[in-house]
């Protein structure tokens, strides 16, 4: 069975996220991710791979270093379905809204 991997897992876990936010203002070896963190270096290693299979992240090659490098747009799918999912429920409360309004005129 193939596990399905999706940018909303990757997002999920909150290490994932601060992972992201790191390498975000530049790229970083695994080793160097893993010193800014309390954890192991086998525990990063994993949520790295997570990303990448994600594909908020690419590993760049440079010698004998491997460096990650997030893909942010990759999280256009998440901003996408948070605009529908606000779109939507703003039009139920407005009618909502509507309903208590009429509802409050009734009782007058």
């Amino acid at each position: 069975m193939k596990i399905r991997r999706d940018v909303y897992q990757a997002i999920a876990d909150p290490t994932r996220r601060e992972i992201i936010n790191l390498i975000a203002g530049q790229s970083y070896n695994v080793n160097s991710i893993a010193e800014k963190f309390d954890t192991t270096r086998q525990a990063i290693s994993l949520h790295v791979k997570i990303l990448e299979e994600c594909g908020l992240l690419v590993i760049k090659q440079s010698g004998r270093e491997r460096f990650c490098e997030v893909q942010l747009e990759r999280l256009d799918e998440v901003v996408t379905w948070i605009d529908q999912s606000r779109k939507l429920w703003n039009q139920r409360f407005e009618k909502l809204d509507k309903y208590l309004q009429h509802q409050k005129s009734k009782e007058k």
